[in-house]
């Protein structure tokens, strides 16, 4: 009994011991675990807008990355040739700009997929990059030797408008169907630099960008009735925009599109609170998505990368729609009154691309009769005087049947599918009014006021055209019967 205290005396006393020798790593360990539970509940009351990623923790607990330079052996300094002549050397840093981005991959059928992106606008404009498919099979052990990979083409659907970086849609095709026993894989895009920005290197970049888990694959898709008979891709929104105007807009096109319609808006710094509580009614009934577009203002394309939203767009519900329009947010489309919307496309359905004729409206002239009341009239009821002005080009917009579209740009299309056939004679049919620039205005628009059937002002001829006008009571009815009163007070 002794000797067995006696040992447990000495053991104590040995624990002690070490407890006392690592007294202060104890104290730094402790105090570090502090710190680090307090950082996390401060985090809690920091305001949404501000987040710590994963990503950003890692990198916070590495070493600095510093950008790729050249090796000592690749290293060149100035040298005086034999023959007098001063060699330059030249020493490349850093990039200029990204090899590719990407914002979506989508398929296009079984064999075939789609790429949306941006890349290097100097990259295509001077150079040849290459870009190459391939599928790697979730279970490689059985399916390695089912591998395979595609050359892909690419298209540039904006036109040449890019700026340091220009939308690219690469086209994957298979020669046979892939993940058709739907046990998943992945796609990978390899972008090649081939030798742009530095003929001394052919860069390959691969990209996973697609990831299809087991049992995700749906055949069916391209084959099924569409979800939508008419979807609306809008551009990318931005500045301070009307809350009013917005009201206005979806309410009037919700009615025309009918029930079996969806509008796909991308916010790219335009939907503050006040249009979002325009919005919320309308997604709340599943007529509207909003995606928040913000990060793309990262890179430098044009138009808030206008040309790549609306390409997205297209191949993200390419066979969720019968038809896809495309314009914008201060533009009504209008079907005369004996006709429908269906029945006008129906009509046209031949065609896998329609153009559509612009009714300029002014966005400063209002009839003296609403002189009283026009605070309380809607801005398409109010602004009721046309630009007949003649000799004019005049913007149009356009409506696609997708599944025959493999790109798509801001006023048209010129990516159709073999055998599309486009037209523009739809005069008479299907026109839009455009009331332009009156969006993006937070105040009355009602400047001057008018009692004439005509007038000349600022060097441009309006008559008075109230074909959007007679339609404001039954928009109105509408919208109270679908969402209530909630919105009676938007503000301008």
């Amino acid at each position: 009994m002794g000797k067995e205290r006696s040992g447990g005396e000495k053991q104590k006393r040995m624990v002690v011991g070490v407890v006392c020798n690592f007294a202060a790593e104890l104290k730094l360990l402790l105090t570090a675990l502090l710190l680090l539970c307090t950082l996390v509940t401060l985090l809690q009351f920091v305001p949404s807008r501000f987040t710590i990623s994963a990503s950003d923790l890692r990198f916070c607990t590495s070493p600095i990355a510093a950008s790729p330079s050249p090796s000592l052996s690749d290293t060149q300094s100035d040298d005086l040739l034999s023959s007098g002549i001063l060699r330059r050397a030249f020493h490349p840093y850093g990039a200029a700009a990204y090899n590719f981005i990407t914002m979506g991959t989508y398929r296009g059928g079984p064999n075939t997929f789609a790429i949306v992106g941006l890349a290097s606008k100097p990259l295509h404009l001077y150079s040849r990059p290459a870009y190459q498919c391939q599928w790697l099979p979730s279970n490689t052990k059985q399916n390695n030797t089912n591998i395979t990979s595609s050359l892909a083409y690419k298209i540039l659907p904006d036109w040449g408008y890019g700026r340091v970086y220009t939308v690219v849609v690469v086209n994957c095709t298979f020669s046979d169907p892939v993940n058709l026993d739907n046990s998943g894989g992945t796609l990978l895009l390899h972008a090649s630099t081939s030798g742009g920005g530095d003929s001394k290197f052919n860069l390959t970049d691969t990209i996973p960008a697609l990831t299809e888990p087991p049992g995700s694959f749906n055949l069916s898709l391209f084959t099924s009735k569409p979800k939508y008979d008419y979807l609306y891709c809008g551009s990318s929104l931005y500045g301070t925009l009307s809350p009013q105007r917005v009201r206005e807009w979806i309410a009037y096109h919700v009615r025309l599109f009918g029930e079996r319609s969806h509008f796909v808006i991308h916010d790219a710094g335009g939907v503050h609170e006040e249009v979002l509580e325009v919005l919320k009614p309308w997604m709340e009934l599943g007529y509207v998505t909003l995606q928040d577009i913000r990060e793309q203002e990262r890179f430098d394309g044009y138009y808030h990368n206008q040309f790549l939203v609306v390409n997205d767009c297209l191949h993200r519900y390419k066979f969720m729609a019968k038809w896809i329009f495309f314009f914008d947010v201060d533009e009504y489309i209008f079907v005369p009154p004996k006709a429908t919307l269906g029945s006008v496309l129906d009509s046209l359905s031949d065609y896998s691309q329609i153009t559509i004729e612009q009714m300029p409206m002014s966005n400063k002239l209002c009839h003296s009769v609403d002189a009283a009341k026009r605070h309380r009239k809607w801005g398409f009821e109010k602004l009721v005087y046309r630009d007949v002005k003649r000799g004019i080009r005049r913007d149009r917009k356009y409506a696609i049947q997708p599944r025959n579209v493999y790109a798509t740009g801001v006023h048209m299309s010129q990516n159709l599918g073999a055998g599309a056939k486009t037209t523009h004679k739809t005069e008479g049919r299907i026109k839009y009014f455009h009331y332009h620039g009156t969006i993006a205005q937070r105040r009355e628009p009602c400047r001057n006021l008018v009692n004439s059937t005509d007038i000349n002002f600022e060097n441009n001829p309006f008559v008075l055209d109230t074909t959007l006008r007679d339609l404001a009571g039954s928009v109105k009815k509408f919208e109270l019967k679908m969402i209530g009163s909630r919105l009676y007070n938007t503000r301008q």
